[in-house]
Order: structure tokens, then sequence, then C-alpha cells
């Protein structure tokens, strides 16, 4: 479980092409400092575990799943990443609640700069958008923001000058691929309301 509070901005270091996988190779000082196999580390929002770590990298293994539903596999050498480790039980809750389960890709569609802050226009699949409600939270590329305003089939972000900085939310451009995950308790109502029938447990108790 994660915040989608970045802790570090990363760099890919190198890909390896296993056929409908791949393995990263990703430079993070910071989150490797106490980062052992078989750890979780949120790259541009996606969970991924940790294989190796050695020097301030490590390497993780990307699915044929998680390829499909991210832009993981549009990254290249030298990409910069949004990094996070899972968040610590009895620790803050900067962001919101935050899985590293991403539920597909959205757009960058425009940026319209302010004096302090700028305000982004994200494009996202028609099947996510019922989830994304004003003043709600999602997740882009890793990072917990709160929905300025939501249509059919977009939303806007606005974006502080620490967001601007420290992520990669800061540089990328009308036309890039962001990594979208809504709020999974969205997803829970709505499965409630709409699957029917009775409540585990609510049968005969005879």
């Amino acid at each position: 479980m994660f915040t989608g509070i970045v802790e570090e901005l990363g760099e890919v270091t190198a890909i390896e092409n296993l056929g409908d996988s791949s393995r990263l190779t990703l430079r993070g000082p910071l989150v490797t400092k106490d980062a052992a196999h078989g750890d979780s580390i949120a790259v541009n929002g996606v969970c991924l575990t940790v294989v190796t770590v050695l020097d301030g990298e490590f390497t993780a293994d990307v699915m044929a799943e998680t390829l499909r539903r991210s832009g993981l596999g549009a990254l290249d050498v030298g990409s910069r990443v949004n990094l996070e480790r899972p968040m610590a039980l009895g620790g803050r809750l900067g962001g919101h609640l935050v899985q590293g389960h991403v539920d597909g890709t959205g757009t960058i569609a425009a940026r319209t700069p302010g004096e302090h802050w700028e305000l982004v226009r994200v494009t996202l699949p028609a099947p996510l958008a019922r989830y994304v409600v004003d003043k709600g939270s999602i997740t882009v590329d890793g990072v917990s923001l709160t929905v300025v305003e939501a249509g059919a089939d977009w939303f806007t972000i606005s974006l502080i000058p620490t967001t601007l900085d420290l992520t990669t939310l800061g540089f990328k451009q009308p036309g890039e691929p962001v990594n979208l995950e809504v709020d999974v308790l969205a997803k829970y109502v709505e499965r409630l309301m709409t699957a029917g029938g009775e409540p585990a447990g609510a049968g005969d108790p005879r």
C-alpha cells in the first residue's frame, strides 16, 4: 500500500526485453537504501517487486499484464520515473490509499501555467471516468492528486511547485501518456451497489 507521495525522481538505467515481459534496472539511492529482494517499490505508480539491489539501483520484472495496462512499456534508458516505497504502518498518510495497481493510461492533453502553479488537463478512458469526481483523489504516474474538475473523458489537476520540481509531472508534455489509478473505495462501492443478492453470511442460519 502506498500514499502517492513521491519520494524520489529516479532513472531507468537498463531494459532487458524478455519476450512478453521485461526486466527494468532503475537508479534510486533513496528508495533502495533499506530495500531488499522481495520488497515493493512503486514506479510511476506501478507496484513492482524488487529482484536485486546494488549500489543505489534495483531491478524489477514487469509482466505482460503490467505492460498492457500501464505506460512502463514505453520507458527508455534514461527515462525519469517517480519512485515511492510502501507506507509504514503507524506512519502518516500524506496522500490517499494507493495500491500501485494501475487501472489504465491517460494522456496529457494541455498545460496552463499559473503564477506559482500549473493546471494540467488529462484525458482518460471512458470506463474510468465514472470513478473520477470533482475534489476527489486520483493517482497520476504514482502522484496522489486532487481533481479540480471532472468531465466525460477528462479531468484537470493543479500542480504546486513541489510537484512540478520533484516528479515527472513537471516535464511531461501534451501527448505523453501517464499511468492512472482511480480511488479503490469508489470501485468497491460500485461493486457492492451493483452485485445484488444477499451479503456474505446473510443466509438461513439453520
